[in-house]
């Protein structure tokens, strides 16, 4: 089992660009992200939900929203350096 924090704003981060919306009160059941996706906020909730567990599970990283900021880091599975024989 993997816990996610609970303020990790699941249903509030677009699962398909990353972008995080602001305020969004609980009677708000759908809404459309700026690159044109409409959420159901639920099931919207539940892909990040599950994302954010994979990303802890592979990358044994810290679950946060993505940024859309230059230089901010990512949880990235990197390959393993090959040695050559």
């Amino acid at each position: 089992m993997i816990v996610v924090d609970r303020f990790f704003p699941s249903s509030k981060l677009c699962s398909t660009c990353g972008t995080l919306q602001g305020q969004m009160p609980l009677n708000v059941r759908s809404w459309t992200c700026d690159c044109g996706t409409t959420h159901d906020r639920d099931a919207n909730a539940a892909k990040n939900l599950l994302a954010a567990g994979l990303a802890v599970s592979v990358c044994g990283a810290g679950v946060r929203p993505q940024r859309r900021t230059p230089g901010g880091q990512s949880a990235t599975k990197q390959k393993p350096s090959q040695r050559e024989p």
